[in-house]
């Protein structure tokens, strides 16, 4: 699929949760690209909407770590990673926090780290 089409895919995923009330950003490398004036790979999107709500609103889902509140929607061929704004806990294994607590764009932005090289 053309670049031009995933970002028309990932828009619209986006589009569709807005339309059902809630607020959803793109999150991750796909910001940081666009920044930089490259094409994104892939795009990850960042919402209020919980697991329960993103599997109910996309037909084709994957919950690949809804306890962290991760959800991959599926559209055709590209799969998009879409994320609960969240907290994290303590991270006893250095990788997995031990608790997660849903948040809001405030609090989810503190956790990610943002690198422009």
């Amino acid at each position: 699929m053309p670049e031009q089409n995933l970002e028309r895919v990932a828009r619209g995923i986006v589009e569709h949760l807005v339309r059902h009330g809630h607020r959803a950003l793109f999150a991750g490398g796909c910001v940081r690209d666009k920044l930089m004036g490259l094409e994104p790979k892939d795009y990850d999107i960042a919402t209020d909407a919980t697991p329960d709500e993103i599997m109910k609103l996309f037909p084709n889902t994957v919950a690949v770590g809804a306890q962290f509140g991760v959800v991959v929607v599926v559209c055709g061929e590209h799969q998009f990673e879409v994320a609960t704004f969240r907290a994290d806990g303590h991270y006893a294994d250095g990788r997995h926090p031990d608790t997660v607590t849903f948040s809001g764009p405030e609090e989810d932005v503190r956790r990610r780290d943002f690198t422009i090289n």
